[in-house]
């Protein structure tokens, strides 16, 4: 017999739950049961039966269902286990052994726990105690004040419970199980803050750091809608170590103590010496610290510590906006605010916002971020994950570890920039739906918008203040050109300095453009320069239209500049992408790498280019459209197409060294003078990452311009990224490069694209629309003698028949697939196969014939030991010999190939090998033996003990994809 309070309010015999009837009865048996063996007084019952004024016949109500339940224990025969409901006095007692309640029971059980010094024998007990739940406590009662309480006492402590068990979990180093058992809690009680806490905790100690901040984020969410409240201490300390990627001290107990299972088998912490502490000697920490002192560690460094400022440099010669400055001032005073800064094309937006950031430099020690939205340029808008990208690798994330959807990249810059002191400034912004998704999260960061349009729908929608920017009044013009040029030359022609800036309509840019060009010709009067400007063809454009405008004086810059300077402008507006490197300036220019540089620092001198990053330039947009009106060469973006397919072949090889290049250059392919080498596969990765976004808009332009043979070459240089990263859109990308193949009638070209079109989309599961492009692929490879390229389209081709079911004819593939790479001489490619061969003999069974497709593959070169096939080839090696039988071996294989990909950030092959490990850890905690061809396996508790460990990897391995996801 068992007395329940934890979950519905019930007696359970051998025959089956008493039934108790209506819920006053229950009340009153759970008010009993929440004082065995003592009296209860009747009026405490009937405050537990009735809220407020109870009824008249309170006390005969009362005393019916006294007898009903009496009668109910006497025919369960309750006596025989020391039950007995009794009258005494003015009260009744329920006589009842505590061992058979289940209340009882659960607070022995965790007092038992507290005293435990063995985690492991302390988890062990509250999972006991937590397991006599069986839902929320004092289920089936009337709601009534007393009961109410009793119930949310006994609530409290389940949850306390819960909260002490994330604890030993975590002394256990099972940081993964604590999470596991606290997130549910959380969810269920979003506003209790050790919880929240406590999850934030487990969290950055499995290596979820996003989930960490994401749940911080939620519960301050809740806390300021719900109650008005910030978070307090405990969780704010979980956060900030969380944010830091610190774990903190987790070799404690509930109350401070030492976990005798985290130290040695004395049950003390080895002490260590001072070159054994982190930080090494000289740091400053004593001795205590070693003896199991739980002192926080010092503050890890913030991912701020490396933050680079992407502000532009100051603007030489700013003067004037006072005004301006004051009204950006207040209305960045506000909590989170974001300025608009708004005004007509060329008022000198961007120049105003950059001034006023460096001024208040000191305002935002935690970064100053910044990006050109291009809202109205003509090379394409930047699209927020770009930005997005840009920012988070600012703040420190590893390019592989941006998240590729925005959803979740905004999520972790909002995470990131929680609690800072960050700018941002979101520059050339065309609608307010560009923004959203860049706005932080910290009370105390600034965003600074400017753009040509008010947006209103940013005001109504996220507060934003409005600055409205004008142009400059004739003294501030004249005091521009003042700064410009010196005071002495501008006072000794006030009247012509005064017809100048009338003529450039008080544009900053129009006026710094004009001040460039007096500057570099000293001889040149502010007269003579203003007689120019009079001419009417060039006012009426400065005057009419804004663009147009500006193009009229960045004409009279142009004409002054060095001869060098001016042809790179001029070829730099042949440039589809945003970035400008010294490599791209030459291979437009025609020139060397070392004169493209010269030129560019001299048009940044004249403000017709903006460095934003030490070796990188961007153009403004005006300044742009200026440029592409002028005289060119006609090869300019040949050469930059030809630019980027060198690089990228330079970088595919270096991705992934044993493999032969997938194209051969243009028969008029222009050789850069210089090639970018690559030291490794990470920063040749790095390069793709960076540059993905500028290959893109070359390849669109090549396709545009009829470079066909260029443009599919571009698309095919990025397969390494797209092997990497294949779910994340290239099939847009692919088909515009199979349009230029089929245009350039390459048979070459369209086999490969083909193949790797086929490919892509087989991952993305549309397998029905890969499957023709991949046999056209095999035929038209085949035709072109391509026996590489032949062989290629051959393994996509089994890999979409084998998502199909058709694993016969998927393995047939595979094996021409080897035989024509190896006719070729193209080792890699026959190592493919022959791994793919062994995966769909794997699917069928074939344990052997796939232990032989693996040794051979394995038999080839393979010079990168860093490839991700290799760690391919020892999972599936890994898996035949389980198949086989040889367990043992076969899990040695799986775990060294699990290892090496966790070593190289090769997560999927990780995951891959994890998965097959914490199988076989399943089937030997159950006795399952694997099967072979020769029957049961032996060692059928082979990597039992070790399942915790994988499934806490694999956990890790998931965080990190889900990530990127």
């Amino acid at each position: 017999m068992e007395f329940r309070l934890l979950g519905s309010v019930s007696v359970a015999t051998e025959a089956g739950d008493l039934p108790l009837g209506p819920a006053k009865r229950r009340s009153l048996l759970a008010a009993l049961l929440l004082r065995p063996n003592h009296p209860v007084p009747l009026r405490q019952l009937t405050a537990s039966l009735w809220d407020g004024e109870p009824p008249a016949r309170a006390r005969s109500v009362i005393q019916g269902h006294v007898s009903r339940l009496r009668t109910l224990l006497d025919t369960a025969q309750a006596g025989l286990y020391g039950v007995e409901l009794a009258t005494q006095g003015a009260a009744y007692v329920l006589r009842v052994p505590e061992a058979l309640l289940d209340a009882h029971r659960f607070q022995e059980l965790v007092t038992r726990a507290h005293g435990q010094r063995s985690a492991g024998e302390a988890v062990v007990m509250y999972q006991e105690a937590l397991a006599l739940w069986r839902g929320p406590a004092l289920t089936g009662v009337h709601a009534s004040p007393p009961l109410q309480s009793a119930a949310d006492a006994l609530e409290e402590l389940r949850l306390t419970t819960v909260e002490h068990l994330a604890v030993r979990y975590g002394h256990l180093g099972a940081h993964a199980q604590a999470a596991a058992v606290l997130r549910a809690e959380a969810s269920a009680h979003p506003l209790r803050e050790s919880l929240s806490a406590a999850l934030v905790t487990a969290l950055q100690r499995a290596g979820r750091r996003s989930e960490a901040l994401d749940q911080y984020h939620h519960t301050r969410r809740m806390l300021a809608e719900e109650l008005g409240v910030d978070p307090g201490r405990e969780l704010s300390d979980a956060y900030a170590l969380a944010l830091r990627g610190h774990c903190g001290p987790s070799g404690t107990q509930e109350d401070g103590r030492p976990d005798s299972h985290s130290g040695g088998a004395d049950g003390h912490r080895p002490s260590r010496r001072d070159g054994d502490r982190p930080g090494g000697p000289g740091t400053g920490r004593g001795s205590a610290r070693a003896a199991g002192d739980t002192a926080p560690e010092p503050a890890a460094p913030t991912p701020y510590a490396d933050l680079l400022d992407l502000l532009p440099r100051a603007p030489r010669g700013f003067h004037g906006r006072a005004a301006e400055l004051r009204t950006l001032s207040r209305a960045a005073a506000a909590e989170a605010p974001v300025c608009l800064v708004t005004g007509p094309a060329g008022v000198g937006k961007s120049a105003l916002v950059v001034h006023w950031a460096h001024l208040n430099h000191d305002r935002f020690p935690d970064g100053r971020l910044h990006a050109d939205l291009r809202g109205f340029g003509d090379t394409g808008e930047a699209g927020p994950m770009e930005v997005l990208r840009e920012f988070l690798l600012a703040l420190g994330v590893t390019p592989l570890s941006v998240p590729e959807s925005v959803t979740r990249a905004a999520a972790m810059f909002r995470s990131l920039t929680a609690g800072r002191r960050v700018l941002i400034v979101l520059d050339n912004v065309r609608a307010s739906e560009q923004v959203r998704p860049l706005l932080p999260s910290g009370s105390e960061c600034v965003t600074v918008v400017t753009s040509r349009h008010r947006l209103r729908g940013l005001i109504a929608s996220d507060a934003a203040r409005p600055v409205p920017v004008d142009v400059l009044g004739a003294d501030d013009s004249t005091a521009l050109l003042a700064a410009v040029l010196g005071a002495d030359r501008v006072h000794a022609e006030p009247e012509a300095a005064r017809r100048l800036a009338g003529l450039c309509d008080g544009l900053p840019l129009a006026l710094r453009v004009a001040a460039a060009r007096l500057a570099d010709q000293p001889h040149l009067t502010l007269a003579a320069m203003a007689a120019e400007l009079s001419d009417t063809t060039r006012r009426l454009a400065l005057l009419d239209a804004e663009d147009t405008g500006v193009r009229a004086a960045l004409h009279l810059s142009v004409r002054r500049l060095p001869p060098g300077a001016a042809h790179q402008l001029a070829h730099l507006g042949r440039h589809p992408g945003t970035h400008i490197d010294r490599g791209v300036a030459a291979a437009l220019a025609g020139t060397g790498p070392d004169a493209a540089e010269a030129a560019l620092d001299q048009l940044a001198a004249a403000h017709l280019l903006t460095c934003g990053a030490p070796g990188r330039w961007v153009m403004h947009d005006l300044v742009r459209l200026y440029a592409r009106d002028m005289e060119t060469g006609p090869h300019a973006l040949s050469r930059l197409l030809d630019h980027y397919i060198a690089t990228g072949l330079a970088a595919a090889a270096a991705a992934q060294q044993d493999a032969r290049p997938c194209f051969a250059t243009p028969p008029d392919f222009y050789r850069p003078p210089g090639v970018r080498t690559f030291r490794d596969r990470d920063e040749a990765m790095d390069w793709y990452a960076a540059q993905r976004e500028d290959l893109a808009l070359a390849a669109g332009a090549a396709h545009a311009a009829e470079l066909h043979g260029r443009a599919w070459r571009i698309v095919l240089s990025l397969w390494p990224l797209m092997v990497w990263r294949v779910l994340d859109g290239w099939a847009p990308l692919l088909y515009t490069a199979l349009d230029s193949a089929w245009a350039d009638d390459d048979l070459h070209g369209q086999s490969r694209v083909l193949a790797l079109l086929g490919w892509v989309l087989t991952e993305e599961g549309r397998t029905d629309e890969a499957l023709p492009h991949l046999e056209a692929s095999v035929l038209l490879a085949a035709r072109a003698g391509d026996r590489s390229g032949q062989a290629t389209a051959l393994v996509n081709l089994s890999l979409a028949r084998a998502a199909l079911g058709d694993l016969e004819p998927a393995a047939r593939d595979c094996v021409r697939a080897a035989e024509l790479a190896r006719a070729a001489g193209d080792p890699t490619t026959e190592r493919l196969a022959l791994y793919h061969l062994s995966r769909h003999q794997i699917e069928s069974g074939e344990w052997r014939e796939a232990l032989d497709s693996t040794t051979a593959a394995r038999a080839l070169p393979l010079p990168d030991p860093a490839s991700p096939t290799r760690v391919l080839l020892l999972t599936a090696t890994g898996e035949a010999l389980v198949g086989l039988g040889e367990r043992t071996e076969g899990i040695r294989y799986l775990d060294e190939a699990a290892r090496k990909a966790e070593s190289t950030g090769y997560d999927e092959g990780a995951e891959r090998a994890l998965e097959a490990l914490l199988q076989l850890s399943a089937q030997a905690s159950v006795g399952v033996r694997a099967s072979g061809p020769c029957g049961a396996a032996d060692g059928a508790s082979d990597g039992a003990s070790d399942g915790a460990a994988y499934r806490a990897r694999y956990d890790e391995v998931r965080a990190r994809q889900t990530v990127r996801a």
